[in-house]
């Protein structure tokens, strides 16, 4: 009596790939199972790999099987590779769980192979694409100018500062979004080019671009050839660039008198001492000149005056709160 050999289950493999990278750009092992596979299907005649892998030779068949039929597929030892497509993919994948529930049916080995993966900073591409239809659908959004815009940016700044000041973690990451959306909307904006008669559009990548550029450039002892041991040293490459960049005429060029008066006071303070310039304060009576000659010491001892009157004050806050408890 001879025992025949156990037919061998089969395979299904499902082919995932990341529409933030380019279709065609799959892994190796990805177009190995693709050449070896018995047959290869999709049930979207649009997706977007379609067109390389016929020119690759892999011959693709637009079906949408259901859990039994691409089971029966398999027989023999069959390897099947499906593009999933978003439509219809649950339901193949729940029918495929109620298979393998039921004990009826020899099920296949299931394998979910991912043909390419998110590279890090792949979501700001969601970003841009949602900002994108947000712009052009949203009856606010679409209407917005960087001059309407410009509160937004401000009060999303003061939000980050308070949650990294509160150790706030979640609070962190979120405003930190929100910072990050008032930059890709303003480039949004930026890129149509419609609010400035004359001017020259840029995008979200013209954005990037040249910050990358002046990263590099004012970090030569990372990408270049000169050294930096200390943060001083550091700090002395990037001050050297950015004045050979900026070609100031004087050191307050550049600083913004819109920011809080406090900063304002010690940005020029600092100004002036790192240029190694020797300005007296401006002698006069009253609580602004006593806080500019405060606002000098901080920033030449090394503090934050800002920062120091805001732990101040939210200490303040704290005892105001104590009291109110109190009563």
């Amino acid at each position: 009596m001879t025992t025949e050999a156990p037919v061998a289950p089969g395979r299904i493999v499902l082919l995932t790939a990341s529409h933030r990278v380019a279709p065609g750009l799959l892994s190796w092992p990805a177009w190995q199972t693709l050449h070896a596979a018995d047959r290869v299907l999709c049930a979207d005649e649009g997706h977007p790999q379609l067109p390389y892998l016929r020119e690759a030779g892999i011959e693709v068949e637009i079906t949408a099987p259901t859990a039994q039929e691409l089971v029966d597929a398999c027989e023999g030892g069959r390897t099947v590779v499906v593009l999933p497509s978003g439509e219809g993919d649950q339901a193949l994948t729940d029918g495929l769980a109620r298979l393998a529930g039921s004990g009826r049916v020899q099920m296949p080995d299931l394998e979910l192979l991912p043909g390419s993966y998110d590279l890090p900073g792949a979501r700001l591409l969601d970003l841009v694409q949602v900002m994108d239809r947000i712009r052009i659908e949203c009856p606010w959004s679409s209407q917005q100018t960087h001059k309407g815009l410009a509160k937004y940016g401000i009060e999303e700044a003061y939000e980050l500062v308070e949650a990294i000041e509160d150790g706030d973690r979640d609070e962190l990451r979120e405003e930190l979004g929100d910072v990050l959306l008032q930059v890709v909307f303003h480039a949004r904006i930026a890129e149509e080019g419609r609010e400035e008669d004359g001017a020259e559009p840029f995008s979200v990548d013209d954005v990037a671009g040249t910050i990358v550029e002046k990263l590099i450039h004012r970090h030569p002892h990372v990408f270049g050839d000169e050294s930096a041991e200390t943060p001083e040293d550091v700090k002395e490459h990037w001050l050297r660039t950015k004045a050979i960049e900026k070609q100031r005429d004087s050191v307050t060029d550049g600083v913004p008198l819109g920011q809080p008066g406090l900063a304002l006071a010690a940005k020029l303070a600092g100004r002036v001492r790192t240029a190694g310039l020797t300005v007296p304060l401006p002698a006069g009576d009253g609580i602004g000149y006593e806080l500019l000659a405060l606002a000098a010491r901080a920033e030449a001892s090394g503090t934050d005056p800002e920062a120091a009157l805001r732990a101040a004050a939210r200490a303040y806050r704290d005892a105001i709160r104590a009291v109110e408890g109190q009563e």
